[in-house]
């Protein structure tokens, strides 16, 4: 039943009702209307918002969030099975996204953003600019390893 106004959802979600309706936009919540033409919101759109908040909170696209949701049924409610099943796919991303932020965090303090971006002091990571060849960026911090790049080397 839709029957909650979009002000009753933007004091229950925290979101400004701006916020809500550019994400129905988005396509991530699909209002009814009522005879007057103004938007009227199911309870589980609730919790769909709420949904939204945090996986953009956690650096997730609006894409990415779309397309998580375009798995829950229209029309109910979702149940605790069906969120179980969305929250499965966001957990191998979120473990990859954690292991990059573990990986950065032991590195930030010898080396910030080595790639190694400062040739000068750097000669021995990263002799002639060799990290380069892999592509832009900080490549030790994206994936590549310094041995990687000194055995490329050697094997010229």
């Amino acid at each position: 039943m839709q029957n909650l106004s979009i002000g009753t959802i933007a004091a229950r979600t925290g979101l400004a009702v701006s916020a809500i309706r550019y994400y129905e936009d988005e396509g991530l919540v699909h209002p009814g209307r009522n005879a007057g033409g103004q938007r009227r919101y199911e309870r589980a759109d609730i919790r769909r918002l709420s949904f939204v908040m945090i996986a953009q909170q956690m650096g997730f696209s609006i894409a990415e969030i779309r397309a998580a949701l375009s798995s829950l049924p229209e029309g109910r409610t979702p149940t605790k099975s069906d969120w179980t099943r969305l929250s499965e796919g966001f957990r191998a991303q979120l473990d990859q996204r954690i292991e990059r932020l573990q990986k950065l965090r032991s590195t930030l303090d010898g080396c910030i953003g080595c790639g190694c971006l400062s040739l000068e002091a750097c000669k021995l990571y990263n002799p002639t600019d060799r990290a380069a060849q892999k592509g832009a960026g900080p490549r030790y911090l994206l994936g590549n390893s310094s041995a990687e790049i000194l055995s490329e080397i050697e094997k010229e």
